[in-house]
């Protein structure tokens, strides 16, 4: 595998340019070249795919990775057939004939180098590609350069996430096709989970399951690990000593027990269904439950996984929607199926920190994060309201609206809250510097 390196005048060159003038590539091994390559600027272009979104950003970092997320030099966002894209003061809205990445991935990348968003003078000046996989199994626990073997691996991983594994593929596929020889780094969602002892990760079922690989793997791991690394730094505390339950809410929703920096219990597990309730997946339910659907009600696989992942959650309780904001506004218009979901969502939050607590023995933070946690203060309150006996209190003032970054608990609480701003594409192109930097 070569790394793409080089610079002449403020133009970084691609691989195959480099050794057109140079006459050499730099091997996997960059340690003999860090601290030159440390000294320059480089371009770090992250593509988040979802099953019909893209969340693209373009970085440039220079010497070490500074302690604050720094603001992108362009970003884009593809969601269906609508395609926004900003850098700067410009903006540029596009709607997509198709939404495949195959022919997407073009178009959104062509606006880093033309047009009014251009950035940069061409593709050759991106220096590494970062992705955001969904499951990388067992045989990844670390962030890793992307090789035939490790497409291999995305694609036969494919049927445990898929709405997600398959559209990180094509855009790696997309991205080799237009940018040829420029690195590529796969930063793996389950991969912060992989410490997770066997008793939370072991299923208690035949123990051919464990032999299968078939256990806990764990989601949302690069926001897990993201978010607790930023509350030991807005709490002045090394990420070692704290003992941090970190809450990732959006439309997807986990928790993971952060004890020393590492994950020790997640509420996500062989698959991104299992664990709390969701915008429109159901969490965990009795598996008798399904036994029933399936032999009783004539559902079948595919019926029962629609039903569970698109029918469920805040939006099949409330009628409603599986947006939390639009559940809200019908709780204050007084639905009482609304109520209903918002007053389960809040349980199940509950129920979980409990388990995740047993998990650390104790807690230093209870951690935000996520559209949901960082934009519901009437979450966050209803949530730390029913661990008050661990002195966990909110300041009202504080909680209240969006705060960014910031620690909400009260003055004199022992146990504090935090609500930090998702930052999951400045963690992947992190990610991409340490595995260039072999540090990861």
């Amino acid at each position: 595998m070569l790394l793409k390196t080089g610079v002449v005048g403020d133009k970084r060159l691609g691989c195959r340019r480099y050794i057109q003038r140079y006459g050499e590539a730099y091997p996997t091994d960059p340690t003999r070249y860090l601290p030159a390559r440390r000294a320059e600027p480089m371009n770090i272009l992250v593509l988040n795919a979802g099953s019909s979104s893209q969340k693209c950003t373009l970085y440039r970092v220079q010497g070490a990775l500074p302690d604050d997320p720094p603001t992108p030099l362009w970003e884009a966002h593809q969601d269906g057939s609508r395609l926004v894209v900003s850098a700067g003061e410009a903006t540029v809205r596009q709607t997509l004939a198709a939404t495949d990445a195959r022919s997407v991935l073009p178009r959104l990348l062509e606006t880093l180098w033309d047009g009014p968003t251009r950035v940069i003078s061409g593709p050759d000046e991106i220096g590494v590609v970062g992705h955001r996989v969904v499951h990388g199994g067992r045989a990844y626990s670390r962030s890793t350069l992307i090789t035939p073997a490790v497409k291999a691996a995305v694609a036969q991983l494919s049927p445990l996430a898929p709405a997600h594994n398959p559209p990180a593929l094509a855009g790696i596929e997309a991205a080799q096709r237009m940018l040829g020889t420029t690195p590529q780094v796969a930063v793996f969602d389950t991969a912060f989970h992989s410490s997770i002892p066997d008793a939370a990760a072991v299923y208690p079922g035949p123990y051919a399951w464990v032999e299968d690989d078939i256990r806990r793997y764990g989601f949302h791991g690069i926001s897990h690990a993201y978010s607790a690394g930023r509350a030991a730094r807005l709490l002045g505390r090394d990420l070692a000593s704290l003992r941090l339950i970190t809450c990732h809410l959006g439309n997807g929703c986990s928790l993971c027990a952060v004890r020393g920096g590492k994950s020790m219990d997640t509420t996500m597990g062989f698959t991104p269904l299992e664990g709390l309730m969701m915008g429109t997946r159901s969490g965990s339910i009795d598996p008798g439950l399904l036994l029933y659907l399936l032999r009783e009600r004539g559902y079948t696989p595919d019926t029962l996984s629609d039903l569970l992942n698109r029918e469920s959650g805040l939006k099949g309780v409330s009628g409603v929607s599986g947006d939390l904001r639009e559940v809200t506004a019908a709780v204050d218009r007084g639905d009482p199926r609304a109520q209903l979901a918002l007053d389960i969502y809040v349980h199940r939050v509950r129920f979980y920190i409990g388990a995740m607590l047993a998990s650390l023995g104790g807690l230093d933070a209870l951690v935000f994060t996520g559209g949901v946690g960082e934009h519901s203060d009437r979450v966050r309150a209803a949530v730390c309201d029913a661990f008050s006996f661990l002195g966990l209190r909110l300041d009202a003032g504080k909680n209240s609206g969006s705060p960014i970054d910031t620690d909400v608990a009260a003055a004199d609480a022992p146990v504090r809250a935090l609500v930090i701003r998702a930052q999951e594409n400045w963690a992947i192109a992190g990610e991409c510097l340490n595995v260039l930097w072999g540090q990861a």
